[in-house]
């Protein structure tokens, strides 16, 4: 009996406690708390101290997003990955936002992890004279002339033999196409092709990404801290490539050696190597995400929808009409690919490789009759949009064909690749290397998925198992 009454009070105590604690981080972020004598917050719940609700967030992942929104509406309050913040699910606000920009109180908000771990010289997260000067330099490397007479052929080549010898064999999609968006990038980045330098930056650009989406716990074994180790690896091997090519003063064609020389023309201003390591990191790290997730679903949606596979073979067939075989698409083959970059944005839309955007509040900030206080993040959760039936019937239908009725890109809440000025600088060098992909793959294979294959969609879109098919020559 009193072994009973102790395990009942030890329960009550802990639920007491649990429940105190709840209560103060309410009290602490949420409920009654007034700026300034007008306007209050969104209503929400905050969770645990510190915690906040950062484990349901990334179990849940849409579901949590959508409980709250028939329980809040589409502003609602939560604290997660370490912030306190806002979530908008409402299309014209996120576009307000996007346009808001910094004299509007909203610069970039990403979450620590991911500001330790790109460098506070990543271009998502610097703002002011900062931010132009490195958007200018990035521009600078992915700008239309540069993708017309340098990055497309280096596409090209690279697509070419990278695709080369599948046939016959089992392939695992996700593992090629993260191995391929990873060599691209280095490729043009500085020259690297594969070897034991590409595969020791591969392996601690797999971790650094991983690190780039967990809690800032710098604790031996946590992702947070194995994110930052590779970071200070991949930093070290940068510096060298970077000492090595001052000191032979060779000149090379990509875009390190287009970084160094930046500036000194007196045209811009030169960016220090820390810097150029901080821009160059995040090029790798948008583009492989961004593209080898994309290109994976590509290949899975066409798999289970051959009429479009059938209509985007045919654009690709006609392209290599009175081409030789190992002639190279163009330029202005790539803008004729009116179906495949359709068929681009319907993967991007419907995989949803990107959920959302993250501002912070450098100032109070009113939405909707609501005030955010200083320093609180906004997630400017586009997933929700993507969805949309009025922007996109039948939303869960993969349908390329929907972006060839009307020009979607003009969309005013078309977020696929943000907006405002923060809009994806490196949109149109992404979109051709999945498009040169897509152009030798159907041209060159036929395909069917192997045995059961699972993706999973949140906080990353992912086959955890991989995603295999059984590839034969076209």
């Amino acid at each position: 009996m009193a072994l009973l009454l102790v395990l009942v009070g030890v329960v009550a105590g802990v639920v007491l406690a649990s429940s105190l604690l709840l209560r103060w981080n309410e009290v602490r972020y949420g409920n009654g708390r007034r700026r300034h004598g007008d306007g209050c917050l969104p209503p929400g719940t905050m969770g645990w101290p510190l915690f906040g609700e950062t484990t349901e967030f990334l179990k849940q992942g849409p579901a949590f997003m959508k409980q709250r929104r028939l329980r809040y509406g589409r502003l609602f309050r939560t604290h997660i990955l370490g912030c306190p913040t806002v979530v908008c699910m409402d299309p014209e606000l996120n576009r307000r936002m996007l346009l808001q920009g910094e004299s509007g109180g909203l610069v970039p908000g990403y979450p620590q992890s991911m500001l330790d771990i790109l460098g506070r010289n990543n271009i998502a997260a610097v703002h002011g004279p900062l931010h132009r000067v490195m958007r200018g330099a990035m521009l600078g490397l992915v700008r239309p002339a540069a993708l017309r007479t340098s990055l497309l052929p280096k596409i090209d080549a690279f697509m070419r033999d990278h695709l080369h010898g599948w046939a016959g064999s089992v392939v695992d999609v996700q593992a090629k196409t993260k191995e391929m968006a990873l060599l691209s990038a280095l490729r043009q980045i500085a020259g690297i092709t594969a070897g034991p330098l590409s595969d020791a930056l591969k392996t601690e650009l797999y971790t650094l990404v991983l690190g780039t989406i967990s809690l800032p716990i710098n604790i031996p074994g946590t992702s947070y801290y194995q994110g930052f180790q590779a970071r200070k690896k991949l930093v070290s091997m940068l510096e060298q490539m970077i000492a090595e090519r001052r000191l032979s003063g060779d000149a090379h064609d990509d875009m390190l050696d287009a970084l160094l020389r930046s500036g000194d023309d007196g045209t811009r201003e030169k960016l220090s190597d820390e810097q150029i390591i901080d821009l160059l990191i995040a090029l790798i790290y948008s583009g492989y995400e961004t593209m080898s997730t994309t290109s994976m679903m590509a290949v899975k949606y066409l798999s289970e929808h051959p009429w479009a596979l059938d209509e985007l073979r045919r654009e690709h067939l006609d392209i290599r009409k009175g081409k030789s075989p190992e002639e190279a698409i163009s330029y202005e083959d790539f803008k004729s690919m009116a179906f495949t970059r359709a068929v681009i944005f319907e993967t991007l839309r419907l995989a949803t490789v990107v959920n959302g955007l993250l501002r912070k509040t450098t100032q109070d900030v009113e939405m909707n009759g609501y005030v955010i206080p200083q320093g609180w993040r906004i997630y400017v959760y586009t997933r929700e949009i993507n969805y949309d039936p009025f922007m996109y019937p039948d939303p869960m239908t993969f349908n390329p064909w929907r972006w060839l009725e009307k020009n979607m890109e003009s969309h005013p809440h078309f977020m696929l690749f943000g907006g405002g000025g923060r809009m994806c600088p490196g949109k149109e060098v992404g979109t051709a290397e999945i498009a040169t992909f897509l152009h030798y793959f159907v041209t060159r294979y036929r395909w069917e998925e192997e045995g059961k294959n699972t993706i999973l969609k949140f906080p990353r879109v992912e086959a955890p198992n991989g995603l295999h098919i059984r590839v034969q020559d076209y």
